[in-house]
């Protein structure tokens, strides 16, 4: 087990990255029961920074993400958007948030693509792509590995 240590931030921007961080690390352990390593968290989820929320119940970002639930509580659109399907960042995001691999959750989008019922969230290349995106869409919510330069969004906790 790698032992985790809470770094000062260097910067005031760097100050709402860490406690997001902290916070996801600390939401993992209660969901696994097992105290977190750095491999178990390896994504940060992130909104616009105009975005109200500051957290966010595993059950509604799955909802987001599968698009169950299409609107913000101040009803925005949500815009959510993945990473590609091959990302480890995406493997551990969809068993961890949405409890299911990669590979069942294509599968879930290619019956709701067939069936006429839904598309996807775009799928993105890069953190930074990611980052971007979020950054110019108000109702945008992605998630970004845990080194990810944050830009201009914001990290969420994950409760």
């Amino acid at each position: 087990m790698v032992p985790l240590r809470r770094l000062a931030p260097s910067s005031p921007s760097a100050a709402p990255r860490l406690g997001g961080t902290w916070a996801l690390l600390v939401g993992l352990a209660l969901l696994t029961g097992s105290p977190a390593t750095a491999e178990d968290v390896a994504f940060v989820i992130i909104v616009n920074r105009r975005n109200a929320a500051d957290g966010l119940d595993r059950g509604t970002l799955a909802r987001y993400f599968l698009k169950k639930s299409t609107r913000w509580p101040d009803d925005t659109p949500v815009l959510p958007v993945d990473l590609p399907g091959d990302s480890p960042v995406r493997a551990r995001f969809s068993k961890g948030v949405l409890g299911r691999s990669a590979q069942s959750v294509k599968s879930y989008w290619q019956q709701l693509i067939f069936s006429g019922r839904g598309i996807p969230p775009p799928e993105l290349d890069s953190d930074e792509a990611v980052v971007r995106y979020v950054e110019k869409h108000r109702g945008a919510i992605g998630y970004v590995s845990n080194q990810a330069s944050l830009g201009q969004t914001k990290a969420l906790t994950m409760h």
